[in-house]
C-alpha cells in the first residue's frame, strides 16, 4: 500500500504487463473483448488491467487454441494486465445444467448443451494455458438466500478447493487469488476470510456478492469481510460496478472492481452523469443541443449532441452502442482517478459526502429487476 486513510486504501499491483495502480476498476471483456471497443481504444480510456472469463473462452474458441496463438495478450492484441476468473460463478449460475461433487462440478454448456466436467486442477491449468496476470481460485457460489446450513457445506468446498487450486498453481509470473465466501452470514465470511488468509494466497477476492440481494446487505456483507483481510494484500471486490458500489466499496476498504455494468447498461442507452444514471432515449434528449454531460470529456461528449445520440438508440444504429459505452467508461475512470486523488489528499470523506448526495441511484425495486432479468437472459452468456 503507498497510503491508507480511514480505511480506504491507495497502491499498486506488479504484474507481467505493467503496474497497475489501485483502486483499479477493470473492464469485462468476458470473450476476449469489450464489446463495441477495440484494445487501443480502452488504453487510451486509462485502462491498464481488463477481465476475460475463463469459462467462455474454453467454450469458445477453446484454452488450446488461444494458447496455440500465443496465449490470451496475443489472442486479442492487449498488451496490459488481465485477470482471468476461473468460471465457477458462470458455471454455478447455470443451476439446471449442473452437478456438484467434491472433486469438482460437471456441467453442460449454455451453447450446444454438451457436457464438460471441472475440477480446481483444470480450472488453474486452463488459466496457466490463458497466460493470465492474475487469476482466480475455483469456488463454489451459493444462492443469497440459501440457508446456513447449505451454505456452511458449500463453504467447506469453497476451501477445499482453494487448497487445490494453490497446490496446482506453477506459473511464477502469475498471481492466483483466493475467493472469500459465506452468503449473508458474518460468521461465515469471518471463517472464510481467516481460513483463506492463513493460506497466503498473493490477492483475496469477495465473490458471492451482488447476485440479487438489497444494495445494502452487499455493503454490509462487504465492511463485515475487509477487516479480517491481509492488509497488505489486494482486495478485490467481484462482479460489482455501479458508480455507487465502487465509491462505498473503497470506503470499506476494496483496491479492485469488475462489472459488466457500465458497458451492458450503455448498449441499452443508459448513461452515467454526476446526477446519475439517464436514459438517452428518454423524449428530453431528442432536441437537446449540448453533449448528454456537459463535464465529461469523452469523445461522444466532445463531438456530438445529447439529441444525436438519442438519434442513433432511437434508430438503432451500431455507433450508438460504441459512443456510450466509451462515454460510461470515460466515467468510471475519472471516478477511479477522483478517488484515488481523494485518498492521497485526504479528503475522501468529503468527496464520498458530495458524491453521493449528488448522484441519483437507481430504485432498489428497478435494479433487483434488471439484474434478474439479465441473469435470465444471460444464462452464462454475459
Amino acid at each position: 500500500m503507498l497510503k491508507t486513510s480511514n480505511g480506504t486504501r491507495v497502491g499498486e499491483l506488479y504484474t507481467s504487463h505493467g503496474t497497475v495502480p489501485t483502486p483499479v476498476f477493470m473492464p469485462v471483456g468476458s470473450q476476449a473483448t469489450v464489446k463495441t471497443l477495440t484494445p487501443d481504444e480502452i488504453k487510451q480510456l486509462g485502462f491498464g488491467m481488463v477481465l476475460a472469463n475463463t469459462y467462455h473462452l474454453y467454450l469458445r474458441p477453446g484454452i488450446d487454441v488461444i494458447e496455440k496463438l500465443g496465449g490470451l495478450h496475443s489472442f486479442m492484441a492487449w498488451d496490459g494486465a488481465i485477470l482471468t476468473d476461473s468460471g465457477g460463478y458462470q458455471v454455478f449460475s447455470l443451476a439446471p445444467l449442473r452437478r456438484i461433487s467434491e472433486e469438482g462440478v460437471t456441467f453442460r454448456s449454455h451453447i450446444d448443451g454438451s457436457e464438460h466436467f471441472l475440477t480446481p486442477e483444470l480450472a488453474v491449468s486452463y488459466q496457466e494455458a490463458l497466460g493470465a496476470d492474475i487469476t482466480m481460485v475455483l469456488d463454489e457460489c451459493p444462492a443469497y438466500d440459501d440457508s446456513e446450513s447449505k451454505i456452511k457445506q458449500s463453504l467447506a468446498r469453497t476451501h477445499q478447493w482453494a487448497e487445490r487450486c494453490q497446490q496446482a498453481h506453477r506459473r511464477k509470473n502469475q498471481s492466483i487469488y483466493a475467493i472469500v465466501q459465506g452468503g449473508m452470514y458474518p460468521g461465515l465470511r469471518h471463517e472464510s476470510a481467516d481460513f483463506l488468509s492463513a493460506l497466503d494466497f498473493p490477492g483475496y477476492g469477495i465473490g458471492g456478492l451482488s447476485i440479487g440481494e438489497p444494495k445494502e446487505v452487499t455493503l454490509a456483507m462487504v465492511e463485515e469481510t475487509t477487516p479480517w483481510l491481509p492488509e497488505n494484500k489486494p482486495r478485490y471486490l467481484m462482479g460489482v460496478g455501479s458508480p455507487e458500489d465502487i465509491v462505498e466499496g473503497v470506503a470499506r476498504g476494496v483496491d479492485m472492481f469488475d462489472s459488466a455494468l457500465p458497458t451492458r447498461v450503455a448498449r441499452n442507452g443508459a448513461l452515467f452523469t454526476r446526477q446519475g444514471r439517464v436514459n438517452i432515449r428518454n423524449a428530453a434528449f431528442s432536441r437537446m443541443e449540448t453533449p448528454v454531460d456537459s463535464e465529461c470529456d469523452c469523445y461522444a461528449c466532445r463531438n456530438f449532441s445529447a439529441a444525436y445520440l438519442s438519434h442513433l438508440f432511437r434508430s438503432g444504429e451500431l455507433l450508438a452502442l460504441r459512443l456510450a459505452t466509451l462515454h460510461n467508461l470515460t466515467f468510471i475512470n475519472r471516478l477511479i482517478s477522483d478517488i484515488r486523488s481523494a485518498i492521497v489528499n485526504n479528503t475522501f470523506s468529503t468527496f464520498r459526502k458530495d458524491f453521493l448526495t449528488n448522484y441519483r441511484t437507481t430504485d432498489e425495486q428497478t435494479r433487483f429487476e434488471q439484474k434478474r432479468n439479465w441473469l435470465k437472459g444471460r444464462k452464462g452468456n454475459g
